[in-house]
């Protein structure tokens, strides 16, 4: 291993937030694709991807060195919003077995 490159160049990408930016816009891209591709409505596939988008806000709130509050925040609400999307997940496929 070359001591030279100890990984450094690399720490921007996480100090600053970056890396969860690079994941944020995977995930809107993703969105974009269970809309167009799979006839998604829109609305179902925010609530899908909205949980995993709050805990990468989180984490991005505790790379950069954001006040607690900033990381509770949205650690708090994907929790309610992952409820929302279960149970429209449940009850729509109870009516489909009906």
């Amino acid at each position: 291993m070359d001591p030279s490159r100890d990984g450094r160049e690399m720490t921007w990408l996480f100090a600053k937030g970056h890396a969860v930016d690079i994941v944020l816009l995977v995930m809107a891209i993703e969105l974009s694709w269970l809309v167009r591709k799979y006839d998604w409505r829109i609305s179902d596939a925010c609530l899908r991807l909205a949980p995993g988008a709050l805990m990468l806000l989180a984490l991005r709130a505790a790379l950069t060195g954001q006040d607690w509050r900033w990381i509770a925040l949205p650690l708090i609400l994907s929790f309610p919003v992952h409820l929302i999307d279960l149970a429209r997940s449940t009850s729509r496929l109870s009516k489909d077995e009906k």
